[in-house]
């Protein structure tokens, strides 16, 4: 069964009975999942950033837009507006099959996995995940790869707190360490 399936026929229920919400829209949901890359060293490198756009879009079906700075710092030598790093927004189909894949095969395959720390949501019910080599991903064959990029995924939920969203995330199937 696909996870967005499962979560409007068994989540929701298992979630509005455990959390005690009467109202079926006051459930907590995932809202979006935003995959990030921060292009650091390789920001003048061309090919760099031509690498980690056609990963991105491998790893996401969709093409990533440009994150700009928002102002000149110059110990990083970086002038506003200048691109810093990439980033794609998924939301609905495309959010939830990214997650199923997510929980089911690219978490399995980091190298000495022992399962997700439960400090990595915020207080909103958040979740940052941290990926220090992007090889983990499916899409991703390591014999075509010049050089190693770290991604960063945020699970962005409407869950309110800390409690919630660590509830609605374990249901979806996460592995938290215990």
């Amino acid at each position: 069964m696909k996870l967005q399936e499962r979560y409007n026929k068994e989540i929701r229920k298992k979630l509005m009975t455990d959390l005690g919400i009467k109202n079926v829209m006051a459930v907590p949901k995932v809202e979006k999942v935003v995959l990030n890359v921060g292009l650091g060293k390789g920001l003048t490198e061309a090919a760099f950033v031509e690498t980690v756009d056609s990963t991105l879009t491998r790893i996401t079906g969709q093409k990533p837009v440009d994150a700009k700075s928002k102002k000149s710092i110059s110990n990083f030598k970086i002038r506003e507006g200048q691109v810093i790093g990439k980033k794609v927004t998924l939301r609905g189909k495309r959010m939830y099959d990214f997650l199923d894949k997510l929980i089911n095969v690219t978490l399995p395959r980091v190298k000495d996995f022992r399962g997700l720390n439960s400090s990595n949501i915020d207080k909103n019910g958040n979740l940052n995940i941290g990926f220090s080599e992007h090889l983990a991903f499916p899409e991703i064959s390591p014999e075509e790869i010049e050089r190693v990029h770290g991604v960063q995924v945020t699970v962005t939920t409407n869950a309110g707190s800390r409690a919630n969203g660590l509830k609605l995330l374990t249901e979806f199937g996460f592995p938290f360490k215990k």
